[in-house]
């Protein structure tokens, strides 16, 4: 049983590995807002275009990065559960349907 839950705990390291290097992104505005994140829900970079800067709408600016980063992480969940569900499915092939969506 032990070695179960120990190849259990090092698959589950090998997947959050995996995620970090696993780039998501979310956008808004068109693609002047663009925020990257990796599959552990992590933000990597903001891309912010030169025209959205060159407003003065601070607010628009603010409303769109919430939204960019929102769809970055959802992304980023997505790639998880993904990820997750392919652990599990290996692990205990005839319960793999349990983790669907």
């Amino acid at each position: 049983m032990f070695d179960k839950l120990g190849a259990a705990k090092k698959m589950a390291d090998d997947v959050k590995a995996k995620l970090e290097t696993i780039s998501v992104s979310g956008e808004a505005g068109n693609g002047s807002v663009i925020v990257v994140s990796n599959g552990n829900r992590k933000i990597q970079d903001v891309k912010i275009s030169e025209d959205l800067l060159n407003q003065s709408n601070k607010e628009e600016l603010q409303d769109l990065l919430v939204v960019a980063c929102n769809r970055a992480l959802e992304a980023a969940e997505n790639v998880s559960e993904s990820e997750m569900r392919a652990m599990m499915s290996s692990m205990m092939p005839g319960l793999g349907g349990l983790f669907g969506k």
